[in-house]
């Protein structure tokens, strides 16, 4: 029986059938593929063979309903069209996202409908499978390329590297790239040298990227490095912080003849900014605008968000009304830095402000701007206006995200609503969130803030047995219920905790062990707190300042100022100072009536001015 280009019996028994996409099964009422097959079942089955009705359907392709149409029409007509009509509807199913339909309609065009694909085809076939983060299937196609007697060109491969580098396999696309250099697989471009450069600098393998733009210096004249490539390692040096090595690149540009463009400067700009090098930034902007190279919103927003960073929110509403006078106009990312800077500062009111004024400019508010506010309200311990706004959420046709559930079951937790916490917790598995390391964090922190140690133990025994990665299995799950255990005054059980790190695969960090030293300080164990801290070198874990502040402060408690004095020593050669709570503590022993002389020889050497007033 054939329905509409099918061959049913073909269709249900075709082994490529029965694979699973994305872990559901073909005829599952989700998959791409039960959407396809309902639609040529519930098509008519008259005679349509129009050519000019398939011409003038893939002009009108807006959705996954219509392609499927034009591809119904286009399997009817007799004689079948040629083979780039074929490539023209799989490009438009691959630009509305639709892969697995594009995958699955490429399969039935080459095997059961005898179209002879070419190189265009199945170059369309391997991009669907690296965007469906399946480039492992995208090299299955290279056997058809053969097969058919066809050559994989450029495009082939740099799609294959591009894939690659989608699903981090780093070392597979720099084994892959070394290959095709080595044997010549194909004339490489400067799109390949950008594909490669751009994925090595997402890694944070900025280095390399440099490395291979130095190849493509010293290379072919039509391969040689342009803006776009400088752009791509200039960004990356920025965001690794090293801006002066990407202002050096700039240079560089200049001397070659390459010109930069609003990125070029756009990175730059955003990278001094976050080091707070604002003369620097400015002088930037106004050169750029002296070359007639005028900001766009990623500049200023990138200012903005600098800005607001850096806790300078009226400069950075400064920057917004010189954006409007540029005739930029700011976007939804502009005003959330701006909301959030305000956030940071408490301004809260002004924060709002923001946010209404994003209604009245008709820049719609996404999931972002409800999440700086909701956190913001959180962090100023107002839940009702926070939990407010988080039900308006779906109101306005927005969904919450696994950060929206976590900044409000914090905001509960530490406002004591466990409860209420926990049956967020429940409502967001229940809807199909998936809890993420900070979920768990947050759950766990609020159970042993709010005296529920035993629940939280209870919660990490089942991710212990959960399994699936570090998402399940952390050290600072476990750190976190060490330090809720020693505030409940349960050291042995903290203890316990400790001693089986090891054997679940897990190293204690400087956090962990803090707890832990802090915990025997609290509890007076001042011998025991001090081997820790020598275990804790032993492991070739450096102790911090937090590290030696619980330590000094525990023997000042206990009057052992000559251990707390050498301590001291010891830190301040580390160049650590003490925290104000120390200090409070070594200004309450100066208050009493025959102050020590070690406390006094301490405070002399942390405060000389406070002594003399004392004296």
């Amino acid at each position: 029986m054939k329905i509409k280009g099918f061959l049913l019996g073909h269709f249900l028994s075709s082994s490529s059938i029965t694979t699973r996409i994305s872990g559901n099964s073909l005829f599952m009422s989700n998959s791409p593929f039960f959407f396809i097959v309902r639609h040529f079942c519930t098509k008519s089955v008259s005679n349509r063979n129009s050519r000019e009705k398939v011409k003038l359907g893939l002009g009108n392709i807006r959705n996954l309903d219509d392609a499927l149409s034009v591809y119904d029409d286009m399997s009817s007509t007799r004689p079948l069209p040629n083979v780039k009509q074929f490539n023209q509807l799989l490009s438009r199913v691959v630009n509305l996202k639709e892969y697995s339909s594009a995958i699955y309609l490429f399969k039935d065009i080459s095997c059961n409908m005898g179209i002879y694909v070419d190189e265009y085809t199945m170059n369309i076939a391997i991009n669907s499978y690296c965007l469906s983060n399946r480039a492992d299937f995208g090299f299955s196609i290279l056997g058809w390329f053969f097969k058919l007697g066809c050559v994989p060109n450029v495009i082939t491969f740099s799609t294959l590297l591009k894939g690659l580098f989608r699903e981090n396999k780093i070392n597979e696309a720099q084994k892959l790239f070394r290959k095709m250099v080595k044997e010549e697989l194909c004339e490489l471009s400067v799109v390949t040298y950008g594909t490669v450069i751009d994925g090595l600098c997402k890694a944070g393998n900025v280095a390399m990227a440099i490395e291979l733009l130095g190849v493509m210096e010293k290379g072919r004249r039509t391969c040689k490095p342009d803006t776009h490539i400088y752009n791509m390692i200039i960004d990356g040096l920025c965001k690794d912080r090293m801006v002066d090595s990407a202002l050096k690149l700039f240079d560089e540009m200049s001397e070659k003849g390459i010109p930069p463009n609003v990125v070029t400067y756009s990175a730059l700009i955003c990278g001094l900014c976050n080091l707070s090098r604002w003369s620097e930034a400015k002088m930037l902007l106004e050169e750029m605008i002296g070359y007639k190279i005028y900001p766009n919103e990623i500049t200023f927003s990138s200012l903005v968000d600098a800005l607001c960073n850096e806790g300078l929110v009226d400069e950075a509403e400064e920057v917004i009304h010189i954006m409007k006078q540029q005739n930029v106009t700011p976007n939804v990312v502009t005003y959330n830095s701006l909301m959030d800077g305000y956030c940071l500062q408490g301004r809260m009111d002004e924060a709002r402000n923001v946010f209404e004024s994003m209604s009245n400019k008709n820049i719609a508010h996404d999931v972002q701007s409800y999440n700086i506010l909701i956190n913001g309200y959180c962090r100023k311990k107002k839940i009702d206006d926070a939990m407010h706004l988080f039900r308006e959420i779906p109101q306005k046709g927005l969904k919450h995200n696994v950060a929206t559930y976590n900044t409000v079951l914090q905001g509960l937790f530490r406002c004591g609503r466990d409860s209420c916490a926990l049956k967020l917790f429940d409502e967001l598995q229940v809807i199909g969130l998936k809890p993420d390391f900070y979920t768990f964090c947050n759950v766990l922190d609020g159970l042993c803030r709010n005296s529920q140690v035993e629940r939280a133990l209870l919660l990490l025994d089942a991710l212990e047995h959960k399994g699936g990665g570090d998402n399940h299995h952390h050290i600072s799950y476990y750190s976190i219920v060490m330090d809720g255990l020693c505030k409940a005054k349960k050291l042995d059980a903290a203890r316990a905790i400790f001693s089986g790190l090891a054997s679940k695969g897990l190293q204690p960090n400087v956090v962990t062990y803090n707890i832990l030293i802090k915990g025997s300080c609290q509890n007076g164990l001042l011998d025991e707190a001090k081997d820790i801290l020598l275990k804790m070198e032993e492991a070739s874990v450096l102790p911090d300042e937090i590290t030696y502040n619980a330590i000094v402060k525990g023997n000042l408690k206990g009057g052992k100022y000559e251990e707390a004095a050498k301590l001291f020593e010891e830190m301040d050669a580390k160049g650590f100072s003490l925290d104000s709570f120390t200090f409070e503590l070594l200004l309450g022993l100066l208050e009493t009536t025959e102050p020590n002389p070690t406390v006094l020889k301490m405070i002399q050497k942390f405060a000389p001015n406070t002594v003399k007033q004392k004296l």
